[in-house]
């Protein structure tokens, strides 16, 4: 088959033909629709990420339909389409047992601790556990992005915040993650103020959802909190916030414009562990939250939101390339300046597709 190929970390992928994927006794081949282009990726491509052994395919992030299936798997065949969290659970250890398969000790990764989705067919592991049926009809950007961008921001504020209708929100950094946060608080209800340096993630925040927004180019961090802080509505800070950047700066920025009591949300990948405002945690007795993904078993409401039209994961899809395009989208990842919105791969397609945001 076909699949997006690196040999050593950093060197530019190569597109080759690689042996087809291994069956598991419990697990299935899908052979891949469309897959995310996403940081996370770039950074295991890079070498940031110790699971990965070399050579390596990467790509977590895709829907698909099922080709083959190993003899202990029951609840899926061949045929169906599928798509999958990007940390698939055991099924049998105790985070498992407690209904968090987000963090199962036993967890495997496609495009991580495996070869991934930017390839013709991706072996998945504990089918019955991990797989989550999706429509014939659903756009295959929306199903894709729900493995991965949607559900992490998802789980973050819905389960971990638990944000409420009439809260305020502040998302701090406008890429695929935050975009994501910006949609999902706004189909929630809440009043969305979306951070950034780029004018063209922000206009793309507005666009979908984001009533307000602070461009923090050129600003100290103080200037950047009191603007969010200032356009809150009692001016007292918000109820929830979410950094989906991973810079020390940007997560005190997020813990301190909260309000009293307020609940900070920590979804942005560091390098190195930060410095936290923790005097400022104390004094307003706030909450400082990490999202990890999402259990398969807490998807429907999730795909509920997108199936009933309150949620549109594919409007944040700007580019729409091939395989063959993928290593240089992927190296391009290493400069600044990337188009707002996300890049999906959408395999089997012929030639090049750029459109704005819908």
């Amino acid at each position: 088959m076909k699949a997006v190929y690196f040999e050593e970390f950093g060197v530019l992928p190569v597109l080759r033909e690689v042996p087809e994927p291994r069956l598991s006794a419990a697990g299935v081949i899908v052979r891949v629709e469309a897959t995310g282009l996403c940081r996370s990726d770039w950074h295991g491509w890079l070498g940031h990420d110790a699971d990965i052994a070399l050579p390596h395919v990467p790509g977590h992030e895709l829907v698909g339909v099922v080709d083959a299936v190993g003899p202990l798997v029951r609840r899926f065949r061949v045929g169906q389409r599928v798509t999958v969290p990007f940390v698939c659970a055991c099924g049998e250890c105790p985070e498992c047992d407690a209904g968090n398969g987000q963090v199962c000790r036993n967890q495997t990764q496609p495009g991580f601790t495996d070869w991934g989705s930017y390839a013709e067919r991706v072996v998945l592991h504990n089918a019955d556990v991990n797989l989550i049926a999706i429509p014939d009809d659903l756009d295959a950007g929306a199903a894709a992005l729900l493995g991965c961008r949607f559900a992490t921001s998802y789980r973050g504020l819905v389960h971990q915040a638990a944000l409420q209708a009439g809260e305020t929100l502040v998302v701090v950094g406008c890429g695929g993650v935050g975009l994501s946060a910006v949609m999902i608080g706004q189909a929630l209800g809440a009043t969305v103020i979306a951070v950034d340096i780029s004018s063209d993630a922000l206009e793309a925040a507005t666009r979908v959802g984001a009533a307000h927004v602070v461009n923090s180019a050129g600003l100290d961090d103080a200037e950047v909190v009191r603007r969010i802080v200032a356009v809150t509505p009692d001016g007292s800070g918000a109820q929830v916030s979410l950094e989906a950047l991973g810079r020390e700066n940007t997560v005190a920025i997020g813990i301190r414009s909260l309000a009293t009591r307020g609940r900070h949300v920590q979804i942005g990948l560091l390098a190195d562990d930060p410095r936290l405002p923790l005097g400022t945690v104390i004094a307003r007795e706030l909450t400082v939250l990490g999202s990890h993904g999402m259990p398969a078993r807490d998807y429907p409401a999730l795909l509920d939101l997108v199936l009933t039209g309150r949620l549109r994961p594919n409007d944040l899809i700007s580019t729409r390339i091939t395989l063959a395009e993928t290593p240089a989208a992927l190296a391009a990842m290493s400069t600044p300046g990337a188009p707002a919105g996300v890049t999906l791969i959408e395999l089997g397609r012929e030639g090049t597709g750029t459109g704005g945001l819908r």
